[in-house]
């Protein structure tokens, strides 16, 4: 009740404050956003579509800033008056979700409320959310930045982690990064520049838990107190840049590793060239029990990480090819990237009239060649660092896009996915995927354009309604949109499993934009599957119904 309270009282005060900013009495800015999505499903048994009870479900999302000069406050409203499909039940409610005041100049910043907030590249620290993925684990304490000279740059930060309603944990944080060339006069136009920063996390959670140490009568010691130290450095040279960090995490028995004792670690590195018309990136990662959460029983996979770890595959855009997208495994993986991209010329050979891009992709990710050693309160096991396990996934794609006239643009793409379901807990043998993507865009004239897209996958794979997998099996895709006066678009598409597989996933989408304002309407079918965005999933179950969605800003 006293949480309530506050949250209200916080909300009535910024309320206050906004008016008032509006009319000019207090000064400052105010903007804001409104979001809207809701949807109506039916039950569909070919499908594996559930009846909803509710008929009606809804997302509701109201952003509010006020600004004025170097202080700002906000606050979010959030109503989930009966969760979208595929969003936690937790959600069920309504009420103010986030609230915060900073005071930012060019080198002090103090925030205070809730915030996000990420050390180097996400390894000991990410509080980030992804409303279409929704994950939000906000940090609600404090947050202080400081710059104490050109070139160098410290943060602390201290809160709990938002878990849906409530709050949680307790996560401390501090991060530095240096420019070393900005140490140095004669350095700071130097074409070789470094940058250097590390950072130390920790949690603190009760040891209340009573966990069974598999031994009759014998329950585990659990750490109330988990540190995780990274160090990281960025080094560009002219059309040259490398980048590396590497983590370590202390003891941390957890759901994840099945309450096991050995430390964890994460090392990712990234090379790049590029100059004109030319780029190329090659990435390596692994990771060994990095898991890091800010509750150690928490039930939900996806929820109340603390840390991140870069996700080393493409995230594809076209449906076939990110039908089985990648899910970083925290507990263990190993994994290299490579992308290239090439521009042919204009008035050459291979370029012709308008030029010629060409974008190859490619990744590998394998598990960890490990040997048991133990259960549950031991070290679990050991692993050998350059060792690889059990394929998990691996991708190829190379896509060519040409401007054939003045008003014809035509991406031609094919793909290879190797898939293994082991990384999903099903059991199986390799999924080996072929795809083709057609992508032609017709500029009829400044207003008006159509777009057709069509798709082929081949597989190996076959349904099984033991494993009720419907991915599986061959697949055909057709799509048409027609963008009109810059205002409206009309999509329709379909998805069609014509061999060992099952399901016909029809869409019509009518969407409509008016200066800050989009309504959006879809109705048809969804595929019952996975959901990433950078490494992170949620499951998304089938639906059959419709869609709409309403945002605007001011």
């Amino acid at each position: 009740m006293n949480k309530r309270i506050s949250l209200l009282g916080v909300a009535l005060m910024l309320c206050g404050i906004i008016p008032s900013a509006a009319q000019g009495i207090l000064g400052g800015h105010v903007t804001g956003n409104i979001q809207f999505d809701g949807q109506i499903s039916h039950r569909d048994t070919i499908i594996g579509a559930d009846d909803v009870p509710k008929k009606l479900l809804s997302n509701i999302r109201t952003d509010i800033l006020y600004t004025n000069g170097d202080f700002s406050a906000g606050l979010r409203y959030e109503g989930y008056l009966g969760p979208m499909l595929g969003f936690r039940p937790d959600y069920e409610g309504q009420g103010i979700a986030n609230y915060f005041v900073s005071y930012r100049t060019q080198n002090f910043a103090v925030t205070a409320g809730h915030f996000y907030e990420q050390f180097g590249n996400g390894m000991t620290l990410r509080a980030y959310e992804d409303r279409y993925l929704g994950i939000d684990n906000a940090l609600r304490g404090i947050n202080i930045m400081y710059r104490p000279f050109n070139g160098v740059i410290l943060k602390g930060v201290i809160g709990q982690q938002r878990y849906f309603w409530e709050t949680t944990g307790l996560v401390r944080g501090i991060d530095g990064e240096v420019n070393v060339n900005s140490l140095v006069e004669s350095w700071k136009d130097a074409k070789t520049q470094l940058t250097l920063g590390a950072s130390f996390v920790s949690k603190y959670e009760d040891n209340d838990e009573i966990i069974s140490s598999g031994i009759d009568g014998y329950k585990l010691n659990l750490p109330q107190n988990v540190g995780a130290t990274a160090v990281r450095m960025d080094l560009s040279s002219g059309g040259f840049g490398l980048q590396a960090e590497y983590a370590h995490k202390g003891q941390d028995p957890n759901d994840l590793n099945d309450y096991i004792y050995r430390e964890g670690d994460v090392l990712w590195m990234s090379a790049s060239y590029s100059k004109k018309g030319m780029s190329a990136n090659i990435q390596a990662k692994r990771v060994d029990n990095m898991g890091f959460r800010s509750h150690r029983t928490e039930k939900y996979k996806e929820m109340l990480f603390i840390n991140y770890t870069p996700a080393i595959s493409k995230q594809h855009t076209y449906a076939f090819l990110s039908m089985y997208p990648y899910a970083t495994q925290s507990t263990g993986e190993m994994g290299l990237q490579g992308d290239f991209m090439y521009k042919f010329k204009k008035e050459t050979l291979l370029g012709g009239k308008y030029g010629t891009d060409v974008h190859i992709n490619t990744s590998l990710i394998t598990g960890l060649d490990t040997t048991r050693i133990g259960g549950r309160g031991t070290n679990g096991y050991t692993s050998d660092f350059f060792s690889t396990g059990d394929l998990y996934y691996g991708d190829l794609s190379v896509e060519i896009a040409k401007k054939l006239s003045s008003k014809l643009k035509l991406a031609a793409t094919y793909g290879y996915v190797v898939f293994n379901p082991i990384i999903e807990g099903h059991e199986g043998d390799l999924h080996h995927n072929n795809v083709v993507v057609a992508d032609l865009t017709w500029k009829i004239n400044k207003k008006n354009s159509i777009r057709f897209e069509a798709e082929w996958m081949g597989s190996d794979s076959k349904y099984d309604a033991t494993v009720d997998d419907k991915r599986c099996g061959d697949w055909i895709m057709g799509l048409v949109e027609y963008n009109l006066t810059s205002a409206w678009f009309v999509s329709l598409s379909d998805q069609y499993a014509y061999n060992d597989g099952i399901g016909n996933y029809y869409n019509l989408s009518v969407g409509y934009t008016k200066g800050a304002t989009r309504l959006q309407l879809g109705y048809g079918k969804q595929r019952e599957g996975i959901i990433c965005i950078g490494g992170v999933c949620r499951n998304v179950p089938a639906s059959n119904g419709l869609t709409f969605s309403l945002t605007t800003s001011f």
